[in-house]
């Protein structure tokens, strides 16, 4: 239950751990003298895994991470989304492994996602050509043996504009941040406060219309993975076995999002403005978060995004 003797200004940031200003959350419902409970900590009812099946999520992730490795020396000016979708179907399938997004909900038609510039995800390839100054996210899934393994990273294509590095940054380190601020039997809401609190330096906005997700056998199952502090799933606990990714997506504009009504998949910044993600795929232990994505060749935790 919530300290009832502490007084709060309007300004002041609300004591349910929201990150929302007293004023806009709980002032007047506290005014009206009914207290609001904080919500008890919810028994997880995700897949926990043992040591074999955690070995074959390590698997699959390592897959996953030796395709964006390969990917990364292609994504330059000039080249299409579509060839992109085309590398990494040559190369999951020549290696006898699976594309999950291929088909997902019997609808999507590509073997990644492509997400340039103002599209938030699940960015659909096709003729769009990348061009000096672009960014983009490429996000991958790969199926080994039955188990998943899911990760992006946003590109930076040729010379960035600064605000485009800033923002890619950004949301790179508060990936890292939420990575960090949890450990075994943390809540899920702690994810959501240390990117909140980080994107919130730099004055960007934190998509709140999807999500992380629980990860295995599934490509999306239980504990929901909110990059903001959600207090119905933020109260899921983190035990050691689950699996799941944080993917934080960055707006430099607003929050808000649309999916585009011709292929039902791309999702776009509601104003335009560009917007970055990053994404591991996480197991927690007991001795805390190991990252099984992480690649040989990519950027790692402390990582300065430059034009160089």
């Amino acid at each position: 239950m919530r300290d009832t003797k502490t007084r709060l200004g309007p300004n002041d940031v609300c004591w349910c751990g929201s990150g929302r200003k007293y004023k806009k959350c709980h002032m007047a419902a506290d005014s009206h003298a009914t207290p609001a409970l904080e919500p008890e900590p919810k028994k997880s009812n995700a897949i926990r895994l043992d040591e074999t099946e955690r070995n074959a999520m390590r698997r699959a992730c390592g897959v996953n991470a030796e395709l964006m490795d390969y990917l990364r020396d292609f994504i330059q000016p000039g080249i299409t989304t579509k060839r992109i979708d085309e590398l990494v179907a040559d190369w999951t399938h020549s290696r006898g492994h699976i594309c999950a997004t291929l088909g997902y909900r019997k609808s999507y038609p590509a073997h990644c996602c492509t997400s340039p510039n103002d599209v938030v995800c699940h960015g659909v390839p096709g003729s769009y050509v990348l061009r000096d100054g672009d960014i983009i996210n490429v996000d991958l899934t790969t199926i080994v043996d039955g188990w998943h393994g899911d990760q992006s990273e946003t590109f930076l294509v040729g010379k960035v504009s600064d605000e485009a590095l800033r923002l890619v940054q950004c949301s790179f380190d508060s990936m890292w941040a939420a990575i960090d601020a949890i450990r075994p039997f943390s809540k899920v809401i702690e994810i959501g406060q240390a990117i909140k609190r980080h994107a919130g330096q730099y004055d960007f906005s934190v998509v709140e219309d999807y999500q992380g997700h629980g990860i295995g056998r599934q490509f999306h199952q239980r504990p929901h993975i909110p990059h903001f502090p959600d207090r119905f799933h933020g109260q899921q606990i983190l035990e050691p076995g689950v699996c799941f990714t944080i993917e934080p997506m960055i707006n430099l504009g607003t929050k808000r999002t649309r999916v585009d009504r011709k292929d039902g998949w791309t999702v776009y910044t509601a104003d335009g403005k560009l917007s970055a993600q990053f994404e591991h795929t996480i197991l927690m232990t007991e001795h805390g978060p190991e990252v099984l994505t992480q690649t040989k060749r990519g950027p790692r935790k402390g990582h300065r995004f430059t034009n160089a």
